[in-house]
């Protein structure tokens, strides 16, 4: 009897990642980031697993209720603390805290799907008619549940308090709510503890799985919605003299605003400025009354962006004065530049590139596509970068917000390993620096 205690009390001493609850065995010896890849590669069944269950059960924006409490539940197994939900509508916060003293830092996923018909014949494709993740929200959500989980795994030696943010309708709110980071905000996701920096990634098609892609300084555009109303005066086709055209006034309208891209901006300033809707008139034979209009502006400077809203202003006003027309524009909620700190990013590249190496991380021009994560960016430093799912070899290559979007799974498992080492990296970095609260 004796021996075989002695045998097993050995064999405890020598291997003891044999006797170790499942799961934990890949965070209890070695290096720190070939234990964070030994877990997320342990992981990979279940990660596929939980994309596929999000993918199948898409929500959109504003309407997340089950992504929402499929998240804190996960959440809360995994023994995060003071997990909230309800913070803007469907929004969720938790946190994890370390076990060594240190700053806070935050990490946002983005939730919500898109109104867009599934047409890929895959066995996790969307069971809700007319709704797709159709811009890789399932991704984002189940890469951060992962980091969670292994870096829950691993709290003793966790620098300080990583905050765990999933939001809702990062698309856009629908019409007459209010949605998103900037409600989130609000509603003090940011709040009790405050972060001191944030993180966040996107699925990037044109990327292949395994590589990251970035920017340093501004990444994606700021993002404007605007609503233009022209008002005439109508009458009979045959007589124009007695009214006013107000789809000729519309029509000059469009040319008179594409002047202030052309020649009111400088030429090395990106600025979009684009009429998406026309919408007027009732009969053949009769002079339209009245016209709607909407588009989106698009720059990556804040100051031209002020500028071109109030150049707008100015040119619709002075078009309807010249025809005899009053012409209206109404602005709606929009998202800032996506500005990634230049410090923190220059920092933070070293840690992407020992995980994937620096063959795979590569610098990405600025994307005219908007992001709300910008609204988090003018709280805190953060640093927004993009996460490859394509994979050309297997025809996955189609863009964001497309019928036909899907990604390279493989993606889930490098997603989670760049992300728990950047957060483990940035705390240990800052340990020194005061919590603020």
């Amino acid at each position: 009897m004796k021996l075989i205690t002695a045998l097993l009390i050995s064999l405890v001493l020598l291997a003891p990642s044999m006797f170790a609850p499942r799961g934990l065995a890949s965070v209890d010896a070695g290096p720190r980031e070939q234990r964070v890849a030994a877990a997320a590669e342990a992981m990979r069944g279940q990660l596929v697993a939980t994309r596929r269950d999000f993918h199948m059960h898409p929500e959109l924006s504003n309407r997340e209720e089950r992504t929402s409490r499929v998240v804190a539940e996960r959440l809360r197994a995994l023994g995060l603390t003071d997990i909230k939900t309800g913070v803007g509508k469907y929004g969720v916060t938790a946190l994890l805290v370390g076990g060594k003293p240190g700053p806070v830092v935050a990490v946002r996923a983005d939730m919500d799907a898109l109104p867009i018909q599934e047409v890929n014949d895959v066995p996790y494709k969307s069971q809700t008619p007319g709704v797709k993740h159709a811009c890789g929200h399932d991704v984002h959500t189940t890469v951060e549940l992962g980091v969670a989980e292994v870096l829950s795994k691993m709290k003793d030696e966790v620098h300080g308090t990583v905050k765990f943010i999933f939001q809702p309708a990062e698309e856009g709110a629908p019409a007459g709510e209010e949605g998103g980071a900037k409600l989130m905000l609000k509603e003090g996701a940011f709040e009790n503890p405050r972060p001191q920096a944030i993180f966040g990634l996107h699925t990037e098609p044109n990327l292949q799985a395994g590589q990251i892609g970035y920017q340093s300084g501004p990444a994606m555009a700021s993002s404007d919605t605007f609503y233009i109303t022209v008002k005439g005066k109508s009458s009979h086709g045959a007589q124009p003299q007695l009214g006013v055209d107000s789809i000729v006034v519309a029509s000059q309208c469009v040319l008179a605003l594409q002047n202030i891209r052309s020649r009111r901006i400088d030429p090395l300033e990106p600025l979009v400025i684009t009429v998406g809707t026309i919408q007027g008139g009732d009969r053949f034979n009769v002079i339209a009354g009245q016209v709607k209009m909407s588009g989106t502006m698009r720059t990556f400077n804040d100051q031209v962006r002020e500028r071109s809203i109030q150049m707008m202003r100015e040119t619709l006003q002075n078009v309807g004065a010249a025809y005899g027309a009053t012409v209206e524009l109404e602005l709606g909620d929009g998202n800032g530049v996506t500005y990634n700190e230049p410090t923190l990013v220059e920092e933070t590249l070293p840690t992407i590139r020992r995980v994937v190496g620096p063959q795979n991380t590569l610098t990405l021009k600025p994307f005219m596509p908007a992001e709300d994560f910008s609204w988090y960016q003018k709280q805190v430093p953060g640093f927004f970068y993009f996460l490859g799912v394509g994979n050309r070899e297997k025809g996955i290559t189609a863009g964001w917000h497309t019928a036909d979007f899907d990604v390279d799974e493989e993606s889930l498992v490098v997603g989670v390993k760049v992300m728990s080492n950047v957060l483990l990296d940035y705390l240990e970095r800052h340990s020194g620096q005061s919590v603020k609260q």
